[in-house]
């Protein structure tokens, strides 16, 4: 059984959602704030986070923040928990590291649907075989980035990001296309989603310029190529 990690100060709200979780086959762990929280992580991962923005003392982002920069942890989806509705606030959790978000209130239902399509996003059906281009390697199996032999960390939505597209070279891709093959079909994503991850993805990738890679198709999307 996989085993959430749920992050709410709000004692009924943890609670119903600890038993719809149980009920949908999770093991749930709960914790109160982030320090709870930071314990619980350090003596077991789990298998994905619920994370509530407005925790006492450390909020969720940061504290999402503090877990994409750890290496031990920056691989767990991480699910805000968010009563903010206005689209910067969004796109503010996105590009900390969130897989996804949920917008308080929320119906159990609609929660577990959106942790089971975050799950799916890591699991099969992806090629096994490393990827490789002018010093930029992926490793699927072990789930590395290199430059030059230097790992990279990357949050588990760009690495998905970036195998697909160099898994895919000189393929244009709408945003469309792109939560389809990345995200899945069916998660409820806004298109702006890509732009969001595309921008973090470009980031990590200066290193040497690589960024370079990540080509934006004006009116059609973006593609992985080595050509200008």
């Amino acid at each position: 059984m996989l085993r959430i990690l749920v992050v709410e100060d709000e004692d009924a709200i943890r609670e119903m959602i600890g038993y719809a979780l149980k009920k949908a086959d999770f093991l749930v762990e709960e914790a109160a704030d982030a320090q709870q929280a930071l314990l619980a992580v350090a003596a077991s991962l789990p298998d994905l986070m619920l994370l509530d923005w407005m925790l006492p003392g450390m909020s969720g982002v940061e504290l999402a923040r503090r877990f994409r920069r750890e290496e031990y942890s920056a691989g767990v989806p991480i699910i805000l928990l968010t009563a903010r509705t206005g689209e910067d606030d969004r796109v503010h959790g996105l590009e900390i590291g969130a897989d996804d978000y949920i917008t308080k209130p929320f119906s159990p239902r609609e929660l577990v649907a959106r942790i089971h399509a975050v799950l799916r996003r890591g699991q099969g059906g992806k090629p096994d075989q490393p990827l490789s281009c002018d010093g930029l390697t992926l490793d699927p199996v072990g789930h590395r980035v290199e430059i030059d032999g230097k790992s990279l960390n990357l949050a588990p939505m760009e690495f998905r990001l970036l195998q697909f597209l160099m898994g895919n070279p000189d393929r244009v891709y709408s945003r469309e296309q792109l939560l389809d093959h990345v995200w899945g079909r069916g998660v409820y994503v806004e298109e702006r989603t890509v732009d969001v991850h595309i921008r973090r993805l470009r980031k990590a990738l200066t290193e040497r310029g690589y960024d370079r890679f990540i080509q934006t198709v004006r009116g059609a999307g973006y593609r992985f190529s080595v050509r200008t």
